[in-house]
């Protein structure tokens, strides 16, 4: 009788359909923290089956595309366990946007940071007595132009298309500078 895809699995059952020793399973709890199969009485172990999905993502990565276990650590890390499930999955058209989401969301906390290390500068500055930073001082690798737009570090203009991309990627910062302000 099969089991229902929702069901949980035995360490023997997963190491069959993975085509791994039980052993392997049992060190790959070790090296992936994310992998925490229930225990029951006398140390039994039932696996979820996200926890099965992202088992055969790891194996995909470790025995066919060639990773390391530290390789794989760092995907982890980097990308998370959907990610990971996705590769294994063969759906990389998920796992490609997970990645993009990731970057993007990295991206963005690092220009919040950014801004929010430029306000406090400024609120220091205003404490101390000294003057604050021009207004034309540089974001993102742009400094503030004539009329005809803004200018790049290297004294190139910007094309229309990267303007009107640059000031919906400012909106969405600052938006979002003014929602966390609100939670302070």
């Amino acid at each position: 009788m099969d089991k229902s895809p929702d069901a949980f699995r035995t360490i023997s059952e997963v190491a069959e359909d993975l085509d791994l020793p039980q052993h392997v399973l049992r060190f790959w709890e070790t090296r992936f923290t994310h992998i925490k199969p229930m225990k029951r009485g006398g140390g039994r172990r039932y696996y979820r089956p996200l926890d099965v999905d992202l088992l055969k993502g790891i194996r995909h990565l470790l025995y066919d595309q060639g990773y390391t276990i530290k390789g794989v650590q760092r995907l982890l890390r980097e990308n998370g366990t959907q990610f990971i499930i996705a590769l294994g999955s063969g759906d990389t058209a998920a796992a490609e946007a997970i990645s993009q989401q990731k970057q993007a969301s990295a991206r963005q906390e690092e220009a919040l940071a950014a801004e929010q290390s430029r306000a406090d500068a400024d609120e220091e500055a205003a404490v101390m007595g000294t003057p604050k930073a021009p207004q034309g001082r540089r974001l993102f690798g742009l400094i503030k132009g004539d009329d005809d737009g803004p200018v790049a570090a290297d004294g190139k203009r910007l094309s229309k298309d990267n303007r009107t991309l640059l000031q919906e990627t400012l909106f969405d910062l600052l938006e979002c500078k003014r929602l966390l302000d609100q939670v302070r």
